[in-house]
């Protein structure tokens, strides 16, 4: 897992991994990895502490790790993450999941194409709704993979527009969108989830944080934190400020 560094080999302004401006930061994520519940937390928290809500805003975009992995994010690796990244951002909300085993998200996808969707209502309302959605899953325990609670989440945001959102999930406008994501990301185009993309190129997978794992791989053992440089939030989003600012003076 690395660090930000800037100019990514081989990009190029119509990259599909870029963002589409330079106030805009690409986040590819899966809901329920805990690695991006703490990059989503964070990006979230330095924002809003660095000014930049209204400024900066964040494209969350699909890593369904069960297209990737051909199964779903298995319940054993993610409750190991969580007492180990818990301590990392305990802010972030987490809880170990209490309802029966046939209750568990067998799927992302739903949630992922509502997030997505959500975005033809602003940027505000996709990144409330992703938001929402992790801390339905990671600290309240629900069933992010069914329509109703997708929807019930989204109208306790106060941001969403509930039956646009529920048409759209109907006819599934978005689900193209995700697919195209996905393959955007294939063939090792992006690392992991989470890996953040601004519009010059820079680039951070897995931003700050260098893990292993003990005792096996997920499922069977347990993440250990290398390395914990939170601080490289606030690197990336003063940077992505400078570029929207440079746009702005340019234009």
């Amino acid at each position: 897992m690395s660090t930000a560094h800037h100019g990514t080999t081989g990009t190029a302004p119509d990259d599909p991994r870029l963002p589409d401006s330079d106030d805009t930061i690409v986040v590819f994520t899966d809901l329920n990895c805990s690695f991006a519940h703490v990059a989503v937390h964070r990006l979230h928290e330095t924002r809003r502490r660095l000014g930049l809500e209204g400024r900066i805003w964040f494209d969350l975009r699909a890593f369904p790790l069960e297209l990737f992995n051909r199964e779903v994010n298995a319940r054993p690796g993610v409750d190991s993450e969580i007492s180990v990244l818990g301590a990392v951002e305990p802010d972030a909300g987490w809880r170990l999941w209490q309802g029966p085993d046939w209750t568990y998200p067998v799927t992302t996808l739903p949630p992922l194409e509502a997030v997505e969707a959500a975005k033809a209502q602003g940027w505000n309302a996709s990144e409330q709704l992703d938001r929402a959605l992790r801390r339905a899953f990671w600290a309240e325990g629900r069933c992010i993979s069914l329509r109703h609670v997708i929807l019930d989440v989204a109208h306790g945001t106060g941001a969403v527009d509930v039956d646009l959102l529920a048409a759209a999930l109907d006819t599934g406008s978005a689900r193209a969108a995700v697919m195209a994501q996905y393959e955007a990301a294939r063939d090792d185009r992006v690392v992991c989830s989470p890996h953040v993309f601004l519009r010059d190129g820079t680039d951070s997978a897995n931003p700050g944080i260098k893990a292993h794992w003990i005792g096996g791989d997920f499922g069977t053992g347990y993440p250990f934190i290398d390395e914990d440089r939170p601080e490289v939030y606030e690197e990336l989003l003063t940077h992505a400020a400078k570029l929207a600012e440079s746009a702005t003076a340019g234009g």
